[in-house]
């Protein structure tokens, strides 16, 4: 996987369009050199009328000439920025798909250390950040540019040069604001955006544990939260206003000084005879389009700024390189049978202080299935995570069919998997769409079939909408036991070699999860399945039940056979029977 830099692929996306820039470019700067007429036709009007030269044939050349002046303008002007936006949405576009397509390729450890709130503001705010530069701020800066020189033109053209020098003395001191006030607003910048991202982090946290916020009757302290980061953020922004307004305000002030210049020391030519009326209405005129895209140049100089700050923080995001990634020439698997082999000495999490497994070793044929059971925190999980690969094992520890799950293409491998969480994961989007999530393709009977087997199916007809039925964030509007059955029709459904329920009978009762575990011994008769539960009915069918007690195998065998050795399991399972028969 290569890094992407959003600088060069700005770059990138400019060239391949630098045709359609050019012919947008061009437009706006046509425009500023026709509406710089304007004051030159108002000047020759009003010399006209000095002079008592005008007649009603004249008012009305005039009228059109100023009209036409106009509508040019607007034309020339509104191409070139219909253009200039339509470009800045679609690298808006293409920049918000390659972020999301690089998240995708991350490693599962990158997202133990990142807010997803933190990166929905940077997929949100810094990308609109640098599209507003991209095609708003291009627009403003070739507009000032060309406005500028297209003025100072007419101005040199209608006024002795003096006059214009005299009144732009002002105006030279405004490059020094730039530089002095720039840094200053794109640090203020920064810390704005860090604290929209603190309070996106907060929100999109509060929001997931809402119903445990309403059970415990905490919303006046998520409120009062949000409230402090809230509060931060207002404080940063008006440091970034102010710096921003002061900046902003310095060029006005130039102006007004530039001004008073130009009616002192023109008001006296004009007087003396050494100008014309309307050249001095005209330089006036010019004056104040001079002074218009210096303030442009200034807003668009903060935009880039801030614009710059977001392109350096997309850049350290796009720059992560996932922990784990396919071999350069991976080992192709013809057909996957399942057959699961784990040699494992030891296992431990980067950020931990001990290792989570430790001699872990055991063999299971395809088209058996595995028990894993065991206290909370023994390992379970982490044991399966590592056969797909989402925390990378050792070299040479797991294997499927025979080969180092690390010399297969993820692709193959995960392909090969059917995974279902504890939690029974759910997209806000319809039931049949979330089961169909195992296979894109799969027909509606064959979903309603799948369906039957996770014994959903009933409760999904009871729906208004059946399969149609809209879950909500989560499955928010189904229950937990739903949200696992839901899951489990899915993993049906892909019908993949290797079947990985992670504790996901948890939520449903002992019937339903009888009739599910008879459907996967039908269904599922040829392939391979490891179950994972703290309920041991789940797994007594196994062929093979390991046990594990702080991330070592402590015991292995049958379920007759661990009964028989009357250890760890054995307690479990009469525990368990007692809890049943008080029940």
């Amino acid at each position: 996987m290569v890094p992407v830099n959003p600088r060069t692929l700005l770059k990138q996306f400019m060239l391949e369009h630098k045709w359609a820039y050019i012919v947008s470019l061009l437009s706006i700067v046509l425009s500023e050199f026709v509406t710089v007429q304007f004051p030159n036709l108002l000047g020759q009007f009003t010399d006209l009328l000095q002079a008592h030269k005008m007649t009603p044939a004249l008012i009305l050349h005039y009228a059109i000439l100023l009209g036409a002046v106009g509508v040019l303008y607007v034309l020339l002007y509104g191409v070139g920025q219909l253009w200039n936006g339509t470009l800045g949405r679609r690298f808006e576009y293409i920049l918000r798909r390659r972020l999301f397509h690089h998240w995708e390729l991350l490693s599962t450890s990158y997202y133990r250390y990142r807010s997803i709130g933190d990166l929905l503001n940077h997929a949100m705010t810094d990308v609109r950040q640098v599209r507003e530069a991209l095609s708003g701020g291009l627009n403003i800066l070739t507009n000032a540019i060309f406005l500028l020189i297209a003025t100072l033109y007419m101005t040199l053209r209608t006024v002795p040069m003096e006059l214009t020098l005299y009144s732009i003395i002002p105006l030279l001191f405004v490059p020094v604001f730039v530089v002095w006030f720039g840094p200053k607003v794109r640090l203020a910048s920064k810390h704005v955006q860090e604290g929209l991202s603190d309070m996106a982090e907060l929100t999109e946290e509060s929001l997931s544990a809402v119903r445990l916020i309403k059970a415990t009757g905490n919303e006046e302290v998520e409120a009062g939260r949000f409230r402090l980061r809230v509060e931060e953020i207002v404080r940063r922004q008006m440091t970034m206003f102010t710096r921003s307004a002061l900046f902003q305000s310095m060029i006005p002030l130039m102006g007004s000084i530039a001004f008073a210049i130009a009616l002192l020391y023109g008001g006296y030519l004009a007087l003396t005879g050494r100008i014309l009326l309307g050249s001095f209405v005209a330089f006036t005129l010019y004056l104040t389009m001079l002074i218009q895209p210096l303030q442009q140049i200034g807003f668009v100089i903060n935009n880039f700024q801030r614009a710059s700050a977001s392109l350096a923080r997309l850049a350290v995001l796009l720059g992560e390189m996932p922990d784990i990634e396919s071999p350069e020439h991976p080992v192709e698997l013809p057909v996957v049978r399942g057959r699961v082999a784990v040699h494992l000495p030891t296992f431990q999490y980067a950020d931990a202080e001990e290792p989570t497994l430790t001699g872990v070793d055991f063999e299971l044929p395809a088209g058996q299935t595995l028990g894993i059971v065991g206290r909370t925190g023994s390992g379970k999980t982490t044991l399966v995570n590592l056969l797909p690969r989402m925390f990378d094992p050792p070299t040479g520890t797991f294997f499927l069919d025979g080969v180092d799950v690390r010399d297969l293409s993820l692709q193959t491998l995960r392909e090969a998997i059917s995974y279902v969480p504890q939690d029974g994961f759910l997209f806000s989007s319809t039931v049949a769409d979330n089961i169909r999530f195992g296979d894109e393709f799969a027909s509606s009977d064959e979903v309603a079939s799948a369906a039957r087997d996770a014994c959903i199916y009933d409760d999904v007809m009871s729906f208004p909408s059946g399969f149609d039925t809209v879950v909500g964030e989560r499955g928010v509007t189904l229950s937990g036991g739903q949200k696992q059955r839901t899951s489990i029709a899915r993993a049906l459904l892909k019908n993949a070699p290797i079947l990985i329920l992670d504790d996901s009978l948890s939520a449903v009762d002992m019937n339903t999860e009888k009739r599910i575990l008879a459907a996967l011994e039908r269904r599922r008769a040829d392939k391979t399945n490891i179950i994972i539960s703290n309920r041991l009915s789940a797994v007594r069918h196994a062929h093979l039940i390991i046990v594990l007690e702080e991330g070592r195998v402590v015991e292995r065998g049958t379920h007759d056979e661990l009964l028989r050795h009357d250890g760890v399991y054995a307690k479990m399972y009469h525990l368990q029977e007692a809890e049943e028969a008080v029940g």
